[in-house]
């Protein structure tokens, strides 16, 4: 016989078991909010994030493309003994733009190459892109010019970091690579939790070609196995987006990374210093990232008791040849081809020669000089000595990112990363073409439980707040749903 004490107990475990969720209830529903997330993270960032891939993967030969292209400007049929002075190879250049300033002068880096002068383009200020002449060392006889602003690899590298479109394309660009990460992250986390991992291979359809779920499983690997270098390219790209690499760069200096001695730019006004990164916007000739911040000294020594020559651009300022002498000692050596001698001329009266050893290599081996043009002095020389944890981090990280660190190796598995996210992007929309209702996007189910879309949410922010652009788009999203999805019925269905 049953007592009312027993009863009670029973009826007590009968509705605590009614009323508990299943055991992977709670697991379920933040695997439905991540997918959500990764859902329409895909759909908002997919279309960039395939253009960046592309334009990503062809701009890696950006070196030997151009060898091949621009070999008869560049390439000598006889190697010069004994070349030309370099003003007069700078004045033979000036004569096809009279009247045009030189920017800068890429001396040939062997004996059967020609010198690279380079003119002020169509665009003024700061990362203008300039008109490169290409002069016989020999002979001052101009082999061609090349308008840089409108090379195949400078259109490939202006889609790649702002789709043409200015400081706007900058910023998108910079939302769908932080939007990838986020893309990444929710990836992996669904193939750990979900299907793709856990269920047998399934056999194709025949009627429909590939079948959904061997399309998931390879999107799903494809992305797990190419993770970790997806990040670590997206990581090296970001500072050379514009907001959170110039954020990047003010940390880099606040911490003390990269700072010469401030006696060196005393100023007999309150007039900002000029930057180092303003003195060039050639990817080919300018000076490294790391040093794109640090102001650029005036020559200090005037140019009372020095009479002009016929090769200098400024009246008392000393010859070309002797600047780079100069700066020629203080860089050190320079084996080509892994290494190039760069150097800038003087804006102005105050203007200073810059002197840049780029080394396409090892970023450690690079330095750059500024030697005053009228006295030949350096005035400052910096390079990997003076870079901070975080610039030589960066530094290195360039590199690697354009797929020279290491050469071919390096090369291929940066390749790869690129085709990685083309096959992402590719099965990604595949998947949804295939699962998408009628008259519907066809995004997984909002979850019911708060408290786990809470806790997705709070994880979220936390990225947000590391990646500003991503943290206001995703804050976009989520007003949007609230406020406009959820109280229209017809959107509600459609966005589920």
């Amino acid at each position: 016989m049953t007592t009312t004490a027993e009863t009670a107990q029973t009826t007590a475990q009968t509705t605590t078991t009614e009323t508990r969720p299943p055991a992977r209830d709670t697991g379920s529903q933040r695997y439905r909010a991540v997918w959500r997330w990764h859902f329409y993270a895909g759909l908002l960032v997919a279309p960039v994030i395939l253009v960046l891939a592309v334009t990503g993967a062809i701009y890696l030969f950006k070196e030997p493309f151009e060898a091949w292209r621009y070999s008869d400007v560049r390439t000598l049929a006889t190697p010069v003994a004994s070349p030309r002075p370099l003003a007069e190879q700078i004045a033979a250049a000036q004569a096809t733009r009279p009247g045009v300033p030189v920017r800068s002068v890429i001396p040939p880096p062997a004996p059967d190459r020609s010198t690279r002068v380079i003119l002020e383009g169509a665009e003024s200020g700061p990362w203008a892109e300039g008109v490169s002449v290409y002069v016989h060392p020999g002979t001052n006889e101009v082999l061609g010019t090349i308008d840089d602003s409108a090379t195949f690899m400078r259109v490939v590298r202006t889609i790649h970091g702002e789709l043409l479109a200015g400081t706007v394309g900058d910023r998108i660009v910079e939302t769908a690579a932080c939007w990838a990460l986020i893309l990444t992250a929710t990836g992996v986390y669904l193939w750990w939790r979900g299907p793709a991992r856990r269920r047998p291979r399934r056999p194709a359809t025949r009627s429909g070609g590939i079948s959904r779920s061997r399309l998931r499983r390879l999107h799903a690997l494809v992305g797990v196995f190419s993770a970790v270098v997806i990040v670590f390219l997206i990581m090296t790209g970001l500072p050379w987006s514009g907001f959170w690499g110039e954020n990047l760069q003010k940390v880099q200096n606040a911490t003390g990374s990269t700072m010469p001695d401030p006696a060196a730019f005393a100023r007999e006004s309150a007039v900002p210093p000029r930057l180092s990164g303003e003195l060039s916007g050639n990817p080919d000739v300018k000076v490294p990232w790391a040093a794109e911040h640090l102001p650029v000294p005036e020559s200090q020594d005037g140019h009372a008791g020095h009479t002009a020559t016929g090769g200098s651009l400024q009246p008392g300022a000393l010859p070309v040849e002797r600047a780079l002498a100069a700066g020629r000692a203080a860089v050190g050596p320079c084996a080509p081809p892994d290494c190039t001698i760069k150097i800038m001329l003087p804006d102005g009266p105050k203007g200073v020669y810059t002197v840049v050893k780029e080394s396409h290599v090892d970023p450690a081996e690079g330095r750059t000089v500024h030697i005053d043009q009228y006295s030949g002095r350096v005035l400052v020389s910096y390079g990997w000595e003076e870079y901070g944890l975080m610039a030589k981090a960066v530094e290195q990280g360039i590199a690697l990112h354009e797929g020279r660190r290491y050469g071919t190796a390096n090369l291929i598995v940066m390749l790869g990363a690129c085709l990685s996210l083309i096959a992402l992007v590719i099965t990604g929309a595949w998947m949804w073409w295939k699962r998408r209702p009628t008259g519907r996007v066809g995004a997984p189910a909002r979850p019911a439980d708060r408290r786990t879309v809470s806790g997705v949410i709070a994880i979220m922010a936390v990225l947000g707040v590391l990646f500003p652009l991503a943290g206001i788009t995703m804050l976009a999203v989520l007003l949007l749903d609230r406020l406009v999805l959820r109280r229209i019925p017809a959107l509600r269905r459609a966005f589920g």
